[in-house]
């Protein structure tokens, strides 16, 4: 059984890749946080999961023009 969060959980996870996609970023192992999903009190957790440094770094640039730094 699936919260009750999953469908929208998922939604939030498919425009955060599509966003990060048009920055030049892609985390592998971004997802829904798998134990987070059948717990039935909240929204389950998201799982931006491992990245290069690379990433890290495009991740980091990306943030910082969004803020104006």
């Amino acid at each position: 059984m699936s919260s009750p969060y999953t469908h929208e959980a998922n939604s939030e996870v498919a425009e955060l890749q599509a966003a990060l996609k048009a920055n030049g970023i892609i985390l592998p192992s971004l997802g829904l946080d798998l134990p987070s999903v059948v717990q039935t009190y909240g929204p389950p957790l998201v799982e931006l999961g491992n990245c290069n440094l690379d990433t890290a770094r495009a991740l980091t640039a990306a943030l910082r023009k969004a803020a104006g730094r």
